[in-house]
């Protein structure tokens, strides 16, 4: 995991080809201006997905796995908390190949503030709990950036 402001972003570069590209597409766009749904930075290879949601309380999330790709995750309206497991306790819901992923139950976590001008990066089988009210639930205007590894 790593958790930073959007203007350090660019010093995570050389990590990756794709997550090069992400950084570079991040630092070149503004990111209020983009469509809901799917946008394509380099195919399936780097995609961004900007959605709208309302945070939940925290027994209502799951600790999400993905094998295929690293999420790069930024709140554009709203606050929510993200948290990182520890050691995976067992499979939720198994997970799919197909669509990468699936849930596990962690026991220890970690929890960050996301909120405007901070992102975190989960890397590919990283569990991480995205959508966690901070404080009361509310709405949530964020994007992912989803980076094969």
């Amino acid at each position: 995991m790593i958790y930073d402001t959007l203007d350090r972003i660019g010093e995570y570069r050389g990590m990756g080809e794709w997550l090069d590209r992400a950084i570079d597409f991040l630092e070149n766009t503004d990111m209020e201006r983009l469509p809901s749904g799917r946008t394509e930075i380099a195919g399936t290879d780097c995609f961004i997905n900007v959605m709208e949601t309302v945070t939940k309380e925290e027994t209502q999330a799951d600790f999400e796995v993905h094998r295929k790709y690293m999420d790069i995750q930024i709140d554009l309206e709203g606050m929510e908390e993200i948290q990182i497991g520890g050691t995976t306790e067992g499979e939720k819901f198994p997970y799919s190949e197909e669509m990468d992923f699936g849930t596990v139950l962690c026991e220890k976590k970690a929890a960050c503030l996301l909120g405007r001008g901070r992102f975190i990066l989960c890397m590919a089988g990283e569990p991480h709990k995205p959508g966690v009210a901070a404080g009361e639930p509310g709405r949530l205007k964020k994007c992912v950036i989803k980076v094969r590894v």
